[in-house]
């Protein structure tokens, strides 16, 4: 016999698998999404400033060049990468599959933590839930999120979060486990609390939503990450790359 609990994940997982829907009201930011080269700007280089609030304190991150879009070696992460399970709640949840295309949708309550799968730079931010229920799909699909190009030279994107937290922005270098938003219901997330999880090669183009949304399957290595593992996507996402040269 199937638990309450699993019963509940499997109602709200094909709510989110059958749409991806109706935004959540309130975000108070108005900035537009963010998006940093992730190959060519240097240290120095400005990126768009994020809301007046959004300055980072004495102990916030500091900004970084980004690394480059390419893995360190052929398949293969740097000996020291870390990885960690982006949502910080014990009774998250997550479907192997997705509708349409390959990612995965993480269930857990509005407002649980969401952290950086590994240590890297931010890539892209959107801080507004500019989504209109009806439209075709596209770049605003995900509400507010947060995507990062990680040590391991994969970008790791997700979306419909609550908040983006202070401090984020493009350029500001984040490590493994940095909390990074909250879950939310944003975008085309259908009134469901969720986190659509993508992992992508690091196309260094604005607009490349069809790739940032996901071109491996997450599951296996979210897996492994929740149990401690350092299960790498590197070889899958450079072997994705070398054969669609980043057409989603």
């Amino acid at each position: 016999m199937l638990s309450l609990r699993t019963l509940s994940v499997l109602t709200v997982a094909a709510l989110s698998l059958a749409a991806c829907g109706a935004p959540e009201e309130g975000p108070s930011a108005t900035a537009t999404p963010q998006f940093l080269e992730p190959s060519t700007a240097p240290a120095s280089a400005p990126v768009s400033a994020g809301p007046a609030s959004a300055t980072p304190s004495a102990a916030a991150p500091s900004k970084s060049p980004a690394p480059t879009s390419k893995p360190p070696a052929a398949g293969k992460a740097p000996a020291n990468v870390k990885y960690v399970f982006p949502v910080q709640a014990s009774n998250a949840d997550y479907h192997p599959t997705h509708s349409g295309y390959p990612a995965t949708d993480i269930f857990a309550d509005c407002g649980e933590p969401v952290v950086a799968t590994t240590s890297g730079v931010v890539l892209e931010i959107s801080l507004k839930d500019a989504y209109v229920k009806g439209r075709p799909d596209g770049p605003l699909n995900g509400g507010l999120y947060v995507s990062i190009l990680g040590d391991d030279g994969v970008r790791y994107y997700g979306s419909h979060l609550s908040s983006v937290k202070s401090g984020i922005e493009p350029g500001v270098r984040v490590r493994a486990g940095q909390q990074l938003g909250k879950v939310g219901r944003t975008g085309n997330a259908n009134n469901v609390c969720h986190l659509h999880y993508g992992i992508s090669p690091p196309c260094a183009e604005v607009g490349d939503w069809d790739v940032r949304r996901g071109v491996v399957w997450p599951a296996p290595y979210l897996t492994s990450w929740r149990k401690g593992g350092g299960r790498s996507p590197v070889a899958e996402v450079e072997s994705w790359e070398k054969a669609h040269r980043c057409k989603g």
